[in-house]
């Protein structure tokens, strides 16, 4: 079962709020998951931002949890970046807040979290990395570009059967600012809230 804040955040969430522009942008996405879903096939989902550090680990996490939620087999969501540098520790902040529990494994520049969102399942790892590091699919998976630097900086990117921009406005610009702990929070919640369109679609 999902924790409790969880299924709790994720019940008010509205997809009514999702414009039609958005829809259509999510679309190519949840064709990518029914199409794998109807094959019995594995969905290899791998989220990429330029940093892998903020969006698209958002990203990943709520495709983790909302396939879970609506009992989507077979996904395995991976993030990465064109560069690796570290998880921004604000992005991990916000999921706690809602009711993931985190615990920081390993203590380097780059550290790795634990991201746990459910009795009895496996712990997301987060950590920041390239796309095609070691620790992501080499091929059969879609690769999701959450940011615009990133879907123009990775013209190929090998081993993707399918290319799916879905962008997102940076919280990044709002580090150091009072509004900050709000715009982590918002873009997190406007990621999950699309995240919830897509798999309330898959039948």
């Amino acid at each position: 079962m999902l924790y409790s804040n969880i299924q709790q955040a994720i019940t008010k969430l509205d997809t009514n709020t999702i414009s039609l522009e958005r829809k259509s942008i999510l679309n190519p996405l949840i064709e990518f998951i029914q199409e794998k879903k109807d094959k019995n096939e594995t969905i290899r989902l791998n989220f990429i931002c330029t940093h892998n550090s903020r969006r698209s680990h958002l990203s990943q996490v709520w495709a983790q949890v909302l396939a879970f939620h609506y009992n989507v087999k077979n996904v395995f969501s991976y993030s990465g970046g064109t560069e690796a540098t570290a998880l921004f520790p604000k992005v991990a902040e916000t999921l706690t807040k809602i009711g993931f529990k985190i615990e920081q494994i390993s203590k380097e520049e780059n550290p790795v979290y634990s991201i746990l969102y459910a009795e009895n399942e496996h712990s997301i790892i987060g950590f920041s990395k390239k796309f095609d590091a070691p620790f992501n699919p080499k091929s059969n998976f879609a690769a999701i570009l959450t940011c615009s630097s990133a879907d123009v900086g990775c013209p190929f990117i090998a081993g993707a059967e399918k290319r799916i921009p879905i962008t997102y406005e940076d919280p990044k610009a709002f580090d150091n600012t009072p509004f900050q702990t709000e715009k982590y929070l918002e873009r997190c919640l406007d990621i999950a809230t699309e995240l919830k369109y897509v798999f309330s679609k898959i039948s």
